[in-house]
């Protein structure tokens, strides 16, 4: 049976991995946009931001990908001041 502290890490392993995933995702349309191949389109890319806004965030500023576009530069870090106000909430009702 999951008690707080175990579902608290499964938790935060599944968010790492999805993460990692939205990191991976940022990296790809950057290497297809090097090589002007078929691109990831943007909703998709934003979508994905909305579920791992931390791998966005560093896929944009690892692979420099999308920091001059608008739609970026102030959704991204506004999914983030949501998504971390969303995690205080959790945690402050589960901790």
């Amino acid at each position: 049976m999951l008690n707080t502290e175990n579902l608290m890490q499964l938790l935060l392993i599944v968010y790492a991995g999805i993460n990692l995933v939205v990191f991976a995702i940022y990296g790809v349309d950057k290497f297809k946009a090097v090589r002007h191949a078929w691109r990831i389109p943007e909703k998709t890319l934003l979508i994905a931001a909305f579920f791992g806004v931390v791998g966005a965030m560093l896929g944009m500023l690892v692979f420099r990908h999308k920091i001059r576009k608008p739609k970026f530069y102030i959704l991204v870090p506004l999914m983030a001041v949501l998504e971390a106000y969303g995690a205080y909430m959790l945690y402050t009702k589960f901790m």
